[in-house]
């Protein structure tokens, strides 16, 4: 039973690295109440730039998922992190990786911008 425990345990981690490493799945509501609250909050967009040009969240940094590896340094490492992509897929992924490189308090925007939008959120255009 103690090795089916530890088996268990073993997996879940595994599975789940960035949940471990401090990734906190947050709505695009819990999103706005925490830009609202901590105004130092980075906002990564990790869309394509043409995504980017057509809607994105004010004041974001762009940094397409396919470029993360090579520009993460462009990413501060001293504030909060709110990563968020169309739909929340590539995002999740982004912060992932992100934990793994040893950021510490990461937000990923589970519904993306297209949930902040269904909100009637404020998304900046063109």
């Amino acid at each position: 039973m103690r090795t089916l425990v530890a088996l268990v345990a073993l997996v879940a981690l595994t599975v789940s690295p960035c949940f471990a490493a401090g990734v906190v799945n947050i709505s695009s509501t819990q999103a706005k109440a925490l830009l609202a609250k901590n105004g130092r909050t980075v906002l990564l967009d990790v869309r394509t730039p043409e995504e980017y040009r057509q809607a994105r969240l004010r004041g974001s940094l762009l940094i397409p998922l396919g470029e993360l590896e090579k520009r993460v340094k462009e990413i501060p490492r001293d504030r909060p992190l709110l990563v968020y992509c169309a739909v929340g897929a590539r995002s999740s992924s982004a912060a992932g990786f992100l934990a793994s490189k040893g950021y510490r308090e990461i937000y990923h925007m589970s519904d993306g911008l297209v949930g902040w939008y269904k909100n009637g959120f404020p998304i900046e255009k063109p």
